[in-house]
């Protein structure tokens, strides 16, 4: 008889499958809509923690320090992730001031304290506090994380401006770089194992 832990529904079009073992670098795919049911995962949840945990400390770095300096003249103006939000907000713009705050800053907080809440929980062998909402919220933050796009706003800028002014790219452009690649490659990986492993 089948487990229900056997079992997998795809979230596109909510058809059943019975879930097999896949070697590395293949993932399973649905054969009515074509999208991914679950890919092969060789990450143990202290390594899966270890990564949250850098990506909490990536966090740090990109929200404190400058993503960039700009130099003219004798005149030297740094910004942050945070200083570019309320810049924004002080204008005509503030929907937009609220949209970029939640997609370059919120969302990665809630992500990766939201991965590590229950990474923590798992190394221990327990379930976490609120298991199931967090691993909605999870999934439902994903799309929300927009690091990749600030990081390739912040790429254009200095491009851009590297020909009228002098620009030095800040710790926290190195720090958004590998956050949003640590963002991707943690994304990318599907933590719905969870709930058999816990």
């Amino acid at each position: 008889m089948v487990q229900a832990r056997d079992l997998i529904i795809c979230e596109y079009c909510d058809a059943l499958y019975q879930r097999t073992t896949l070697e590395r670098h293949q993932r399973a795919l649905c054969p009515q809509c074509g999208g991914v049911l679950y890919r092969h995962c060789n990450l143990t949840i202290q390594q899966r923690l270890a990564l949250g945990v850098t990506g909490g400390v990536l966090l740090i770095f990109a929200n404190c320090y400058p993503v960039m300096t700009i130099s003219m003249q004798g005149l030297t103006n740094s910004a942050t992730l945070w200083d570019s939000v309320q810049i924004l907000s002080s204008g005509s713009i503030t929907f937009i001031a609220l949209v970029m705050a939640l997609a370059i800053i919120f969302a990665p907080v809630l992500q990766i304290v939201l991965l590590c809440w229950l990474l923590g929980f798992a190394l221990a062998g327990r379930r976490a506090p609120g298991f199931a909402t967090c691993m909605r919220a999870l999934e439902a933050l994903r799309p929300w994380s927009m690091l990749e796009v600030c990081l390739l706003g912040a790429m254009v800028a200095v491009i851009k401006l590297a020909g009228l002014l002098e620009v030095i790219p800040g710790i926290g452009l190195l720090a958004l770089a590998a956050l949003s690649m640590l963002i991707i490659y943690i994304a990318g990986r599907d933590i719905r194992d969870l709930w058999e492993r816990v």
